[in-house]
């Protein structure tokens, strides 16, 4: 009898073989990376490689992935997928190497200038490598014929690294120079230290002083220098990522500084700095100074010239003894008096001086205002903001004031005709001679205090006015003269006579 037929047996499909796109670029990633902790490829080196080959791993990938199918159909063996795998890593070196070519596009240095990263060490902490010190001198003659009416002029410049600039005991520039370069090693900081040494050139009666820190590329070089010039040299200065000082000296300046801070000392001469997220500070200087761009904080102190501000001052400014024009120019503020005798402080939210002299102009909003012991002319204008004004010897004064309360002290024997007038708001007199009056939401004031007095006008909105009686002001007194300054020598800064002490002056009740 025949046996019935059976059917053979089903085989399973083919398994296909796994991939080994993915392996082989982990593999080259690995071994791109482990050149990178044995010292052979520097770590900024690989980003670098990363940010611009990225897209030849995607290419690897596909041709290894044709490979692998070209034999599954060889074999009749069907070809894998990508995988779940595949697909991520994919995706991570697309979305990293366009942050990687975006970031590689970027001018870093130019962003470094405008921010502050720290010591050298937090730096090295962060982005790796190590710090090496070198250190130096230069000199140079200074040009012949040169004088204090025909003065020579120095220029710096200096990209990373502090300046200090102090008074030579000879004929002679003087550079004391310390420096720092961040490398993988020594023999490239050698190399880095070698490319930026700093150079002094000569061209007529103008002498540039280099600091050549941009002559090793993207290697993170610092270049601290001790300058040392005769006493009457006029002075250009630039620089950046670094404070700028200057001691004891006669001449112009012109300083350009980018995130430090600029310091002028018992200067004589006139001064310009141009800041740009930077601070300025000055104290005993006869000659005017200005200062533009973008300020973080200023103080200025007996200062015997014109102090001219313009720009946008992000911080606090304070002026003390200013003996001739002060004008303020900003987004917010816009002020300009004849003298100060006293002090000013002025910053986001607040304005108060003391001792001004007029006449005076001042236009800003949502300050907080406070002057006292003011003489002279006034026209203020605020708005978001209270204002309270001290007089001392006024001319004619007028304040308008939106969306606050304003006060006025007026001392003893001093003849004024006022007018006030506020819309919902109150106003309160501590003169009988001051008629006031109330009606529908708005209040008047007028009146007489002695004869042929200056105008004193109160306008105010949406706040109250007071008028009050003080007492007599006891002017400001005058800054102690200024002492002359001892010329420094290399390694030491110029030092000042100590100065009188002024004597305390009794105020009155």
């Amino acid at each position: 009898m025949a046996s019935p037929n059976v059917p053979p047996p089903i085989m399973p499909p083919p398994r296909p073989h796994r991939s080994i796109a993915g392996p082989v670029i982990l593999i080259l990633m690995g071994v791109v990376f482990l050149l990178g902790t044995m010292g052979i490829l520097e770590i900024h080196h690989i980003g670098w490689l990363f940010a611009r080959f990225w897209p030849a791993l995607l290419i690897l990938w596909g041709v290894l992935r044709l490979i692998e199918y070209e034999q599954a159909k060889r074999y009749g063996q069907p070809a894998r997928g990508i995988g779940v795998g595949g697909i991520f890593l994919i995706f991570f070196i697309v979305i990293f190497g366009l942050i990687a070519t975006q970031a590689s596009r970027v001018d870093w240095k130019s962003i470094g200038e405008h921010v502050q990263l720290g010591d050298d060490e937090d730096f090295n902490d962060i982005f790796g490598g190590s710090t090496f010190n070198y250190n130096g001198n230069l000199s140079h003659d200074w040009p012949s014929g040169a004088d204090a009416s025909h003065p020579a002029s120095l220029h710096i410049n200096d990209d990373h690294g502090a300046i200090t600039v102090n008074v030579a005991d000879d004929n002679q520039l003087k550079v004391s120079w310390r420096k720092k370069v961040r490398a993988e090693h020594q023999s490239d900081a050698d190399t880095y230290n070698n490319k930026t040494a700093p150079t002094i050139t000569v061209e007529d009666k103008v002498l540039t002083l280099n600091a050549n820190t941009q002559a090793a590329g993207d290697h993170s070089v610092a270049l601290d220098m001790d300058v040392y010039v005769p006493r009457n040299s006029d002075l250009v200065i630039i620089s950046r990522r670094g404070g700028v000082t200057i001691n004891g000296m006669n001449g112009s300046v012109d300083v350009t500084n980018h995130n430090g801070d600029v310091s002028l000392n018992d200067h004589t001469g006139n001064a310009v700095l141009n800041l740009e997220s930077s601070s300025a500070h000055a104290q005993h200087v006869k000659g005017d100074i200005s200062i533009n761009g973008r300020a973080n904080e200023v103080s200025l102190e007996d200062v015997d010239g014109a102090v001219h501000l313009n720009g946008e001052f992000q911080e606090t400014t304070r002026l003390v003894r200013v003996s001739k024009t002060v004008s303020f120019h900003s987004s917010r503020t816009d002020m300009e008096f004849s003298r100060l005798d006293g002090r000013l402080d002025l910053d986001s939210s607040d304005l108060r001086a003391d001792s001004l002299i007029g006449p005076m102009h001042l236009t800003t909003r949502s300050k907080d205002i406070s002057l006292e012991a003011l003489s002279g002319d006034l026209r203020l204008e605020d708005t978001n903001g209270s204002v309270e004004v001290g007089l001392n010897k006024p001319g004619n004064v007028q304040i308008d004031n939106r969306k606050g309360d304003v006060q006025v002290t007026i001392p003893p024997n001093t003849a004024v005709k006022i007018e006030a007038r506020t819309h919902q708001g109150d106003i309160e007199s501590d003169f009988e001679e001051i008629k006031v009056e109330s009606k529908d939401n708005q209040a008047t004031a007028s009146g007489s205090i002695g004869s042929n007095g200056p105008r004193l006008a109160i306008n105010a909105d949406k706040g109250a006015i007071e008028i009050r009686k003080g007492s007599a002001v006891v002017a400001a007194s005058p800054a102690p003269p200024i002492p002359p300054a001892v010329p420094g020598t290399p390694g030491k800064p110029a030092k000042a006579l100590p100065a009188p002490k002024a004597k305390p002056v009794e105020s009155e009740n």
